[in-house]
């Protein structure tokens, strides 16, 4: 697990290419695509790499534009926007250079837009205090990690997935109420996950909100999908998170267990919208919302234990 920690650490360091221009390693966390919260760690932290001081971000609202190719890095170029007493706001286009052959059979070095972003910072100052209560759920403790649960299904994986589907993730994440991630029934599309990332020591602010836009990537676009008893396992869905927007209302120690409260209120038009919330010791730490692509092509058939 250090190793893997470790892995999330440099993935959340990045290198200044000139004023304003970060670059970011590229990781495979989920496949040949760059991992969406990859792109949201880092392009907050080249943001926040900008401000006088670790002044933390309070919103963030981004587009994914093109999926990225983990075998580039990611360059973050940062506009500042407006620095005020309070507020900063700052604009962060990630790009890619991408070798092609242009018509007259030449290589050449195409820049490639694949997110982009506003986010804006300001010091949390205390002032008017209101929150819903917290949801009650069983303590992380007495549930299975996800890497326990994913044994009990390996059987209806097919073969030539599973190598992939046993991976264990950079994050402990133990689900409240554990699906079927080949063949579950349609359900009312509401999950919720207990997480950390118990290991990285001592971090300062932006560290520890960069590695909560990164997990709040993890499970959220596939919310939509259980209301319709599918999966990203489902043969013929084409899936892929359209954008993302997060809102940070309180402190928070992300090597402590969160609670990841997450849910759909609608899917049409090959789109679903999820929402999510964050938790910690009783306190609503940070909201999410991501609407994703959804299309369920008509020659699609479910995997199963038989394929």
């Amino acid at each position: 697990m250090q190793a893997k920690v470790e892995d999330l650490l440099n993935t959340v360091k990045l290198t200044e290419l000139s004023p304003d221009v970060f670059q970011g390693a590229s990781f495979d966390y989920v496949g040949p695509r760059i991992f969406g919260g990859q792109v949201l760690a880092q392009a907050l932290l080249a943001a926040a790499k900008t401000l006088s001081y670790d002044k933390p971000c309070h919103s963030l609202h981004g587009y994914f534009l093109r999926g990225g190719d983990i075998r580039l890095p990611v360059v973050y170029q940062v506009r500042r926007l407006r620095d005020g007493r309070s507020l900063s706001a700052r604009e962060v286009i990630a790009v890619q250079y991408v070798e092609t052959v242009n018509d007259d059979g030449e290589k050449v070095t195409k820049e490639q837009v694949i997110f982009s972003m506003i986010a804006s910072f300001s010091p949390m100052e205390g002032g008017l205090n209101y929150q819903q209560d917290m949801p009650q759920v069983p303590p992380p403790e007495t549930l299975k990690t996800e890497q326990e649960l994913k044994a009990q299904y390996l059987d209806k994986v097919p073969e030539i997935l599973q190598a992939r589907y046993l991976r264990p993730r950079h994050v402990e994440i133990r689900p409240v109420t554990p699906m079927d991630p080949v063949d579950p029934a349609p359900a009312r599309p509401h999950q919720a996950n207990w997480l950390r990332i118990a290991d990285i020591g001592e971090q300062p602010v932006a560290i520890h909100q960069a590695l909560l836009a990164f997990v709040s990537d993890f499970y959220l676009a596939g919310t939509a999908l259980i209301g319709h008893g599918i999966t990203f396992m489902t043969r013929g869905l084409q899936a892929a998170s359209i954008d993302h927007s997060m809102h940070f209302h309180r402190p928070f120690d992300i090597r402590e267990y969160l609670l990841y409260d997450m849910w759909s209120d609608t899917t049409s038009h090959s789109k679903g919208l999820n929402h999510g919330q964050f938790w910690q010791d009783g306190q609503l730490i940070a909201t999410t919302q991501q609407e994703c692509l959804m299309r369920l092509h008509p020659d699609s058939e479910r995997l199963t234990s038989s394929s």
